[in-house]
């Protein structure tokens, strides 16, 4: 029980710093196309902050 409150909480974050991090990076002007969406959030609550920044690095690779 406790594993899954867990990667609860670190999906709800994960969430959270994922939408400062967008819009951070929208008033920018640079868009890296981290939807919000249940992969992503999984992501985020399984791994915690390496898969958020996995996330964002596929993203950048994306860019280039």
């Amino acid at each position: 029980m406790e594993k899954l409150l867990n990667i609860l909480m670190r999906g709800i974050l994960g969430t959270i710093a994922m939408y400062f991090i967008n819009t951070t990076l929208h008033k920018m002007g640079l868009s890296l196309g981290v939807g919000i969406n249940a992969v992503t959030v999984l992501t985020s609550g399984i791994l915690g902050f390496p898969g958020l920044l996995a996330l964002y690095g596929i993203g950048i690779y994306r860019l280039l």
